[in-house]
């Protein structure tokens, strides 16, 4: 069983180069959580290494329609770098990605580091902002299976995320944000005909102000994770099942309920 530093570095070698690899967890000895977790440490720190600014948080897994799908029974989290963040507005390419997928989310701008149990007031406290999204997930294992923790050594399969403009939330706005963020729906669009729909509710069964709160909780409870801070962008995970893309596509997806404008993606 290769040691940390040795699995980190086949991962992220991996991702680099678009390149499969076994799954750690079918490998003689397995891969806990805990230890899926440290090898992501380790992978953060060779990536801020070689000039990757860490910009905040993705939370994958959030929607509970997709555990049995992936084997999963868990959110999951995983950084995000400015290298992987960036807003809409050109086509993208998906080259160096395996597999990929596509995610319509909803994303926080943190104004402070939310604490563990909070309640929703003073989770949207924390919030000095919000935007609609598409996360780019994809998988250096062959055909979308795992389990858990290989997700979260695999930089919680994450590829990019792509954001429309960020809406500015002033202190006396956010508490009216608390309802609708429990009750929308998403449309999700590929060259203009409906691929998936989705609810708030499909996200931990309350929306993405519960993820933020869950991660807050997950993150405390992680040994050696990078605490939340001021100006993150945090990520709430999929409102619609994670679809595979093509270069050639244009996706677009709307959120009904909510005061945000749609989002279009143009893939080559």
């Amino acid at each position: 069983m290769p040691d940390d530093a040795s699995l980190a570095e086949e991962i992220l070698r991996s991702l680099s180069e678009g390149r499969r690899i076994p799954r750690p967890t079918l490998r003689e000895g397995g891969l806990s959580m805990a230890r899926a977790y440290r090898i992501g440490a380790v992978i953060e720190q060779a990536r801020a290494a070689r000039g990757e600014r860490p910009a905040g948080r993705k939370i994958g897994f959030t929607n509970r329609t997709m555990w049995d799908r992936f084997n999963v029974s868990a959110p999951i989290f995983a950084p995000m770098y400015d290298s992987t963040l960036r807003p809409l507005g050109t086509p993208f390419p998906l080259t160096g990605l395996m597999e990929p997928r596509i995610e319509p989310e909803i994303a926080f701008r943190l104004s402070a580091a939310p604490a563990p149990g909070m309640s929703a007031d003073d989770l949207m406290a924390c919030v000095s902002g919000l935007c609609a999204g598409f996360e780019l997930v994809h998988s250096p294992y062959a055909g979308w299976e795992f389990e858990g923790a290989d997700t979260v050594a695999a930089v919680g399969l994450h590829g990019a995320f792509l954001h429309g403009p960020i809406l500015d939330l002033p202190p006396a706005d956010r508490s009216g944000w608390i309802g609708r963020l429990a009750d929308f729906e998403t449309v999700l669009c590929r060259n203009g005909a409906v691929a998936d729909t989705g609810h708030a509710r499909n996200v931990l069964g309350g929306g993405p102000l519960v993820a933020l709160g869950h991660l807050a909780d997950l993150v405390a409870s992680t040994p050696g994770a990078t605490p939340l801070q001021k100006g993150d962008i945090v990520t709430t995970g999929t409102l619609t099942q994670a679809l595979p893309v093509r270069p050639g596509e244009c996706w677009q997806a709307r959120f009904d309920g909510l005061p945000l404008d749609g989002i279009r993606i143009d893939l080559v």
